[in-house]
């Protein structure tokens, strides 16, 4: 459209990280500018403050967990909204300058992350080499195609062996072949994409009072409508010791009736209710509509009850 600045998409880079790797697979961004950040919060700072249209960040790895930074830069600060998630197959390589065999490498480059997903292929395979851990997987394959660098090989993704035009010594070395790290693409807060009946909704909440029995007042809230969850973890709320807040992932969309339902108990319970959006899940994996918790269900009680109230209407 005449007068529409093109799209442009943040990632925690550098190029050639994972994040760009699974950003590369939204129609989107193909045709819209990608501008690497150095940080997570660097990442999110700039959507908040317009410079970019969205940015995609690494929330989860069915390996290490939740990405703390991600976590902790969506709870706090303004608003920001998830507007669908990538799935992303982690496969490691190990890559050098070219001319390097592998009973050379002494020294080894690599994300804590991809350290600690290696960490048995690396000991079975070069039990003499030292790991550093660096802040990319990417800068530490761009330091290894340094000819002055004191690093022998770098274990990167694929892609960023290739674009720092390194050499593979050794392909897929991941300890665990089924790993996959979870992306979300974040903007300001706007329209929610409409549910799909294949959806997610992410949250984050807050115990009203620490005592006996709260996490479990919040886990009624879901159970008893029929929301299922994806993901709970407990973040620090970084004020008093001992003092938690809780991420979750639900089944559904926010406007499915029981999630609704589910958010107004939430609300009513919780000291906050952040909401981070509903979004496509990008498994398509339908829930388990439990009897007595469908959109229709719902409908049909709402309807009952004006009757019982309104008995003349």
């Amino acid at each position: 459209m005449p007068g529409v600045p093109p799209a442009s998409f943040g990632y925690f880079g550098p190029e050639g990280t994972f994040t760009h790797q699974a950003l590369l697979t939204l129609p989107a961004a193909k045709t819209g500018e990608a501008i690497p950040f150095a940080t997570v919060g660097a990442c999110l700072d700039a959507v908040r403050a317009g410079e970019v249209t969205a940015g995609l960040v690494p929330i989860e790895n069915s390996v290490e967990g939740g990405v703390s930074a991600t976590l902790d830069n969506l709870t706090y600060g303004d608003p920001l909204l998830i507007t669908r998630e990538v799935l992303l197959p982690v496969q490691f390589c190990l890559f050098a300058r070219r001319g390097t065999r592998l009973a050379d490498v002494r020294r080894v480059l690599t994300h804590p992350h991809a350290a600690a997903q290696t960490r048995s292929w690396l000991s079975a395979h070069l039990p003499q080499a030292e790991i550093t851990e660096a802040g990319s997987t990417a800068g530490a394959a761009a330091e290894v195609a340094d000819p002055g660098s004191s690093y022998d090989a770098a274990v990167c993704a694929r892609i960023a062996g290739e674009l720092y035009r390194l050499d593979p010594l050794a392909v897929d070395i991941a300890d665990n072949a089924d790993a996959v790290t979870r992306f979300v693409l974040v903007s300001r807060p706007g329209p929610v994409p409409p549910p799909t009946g294949a959806d997610k909704t992410t949250l984050v909440l807050f115990i009203r009072v620490d005592q006996s029995g709260a996490l479990l007042e919040i886990l009624e809230q879901l159970a008893s409508r029929g929301v299922n969850l994806c993901r709970i973890e407990s973040r620090p709320t970084k004020t008093t010791l001992g003092s938690y807040c809780f991420s979750v992932d639900a089944e559904g969309h926010i406007d499915d009736a029981r999630l609704g339902e589910a958010l107004m108990g939430l609300h009513r319970v919780c000291a906050d209710v952040i909401f981070l959006g509903s979004y496509p899940r990008a498994d398509g994996l339908e829930p388990n509509i439990l009897p007595g918790t469908s959109n229709a269900a719902y409908a049909d009680a709402a309807a009952w009850l004006a009757r019982l109230r309104h008995p003349q209407a």
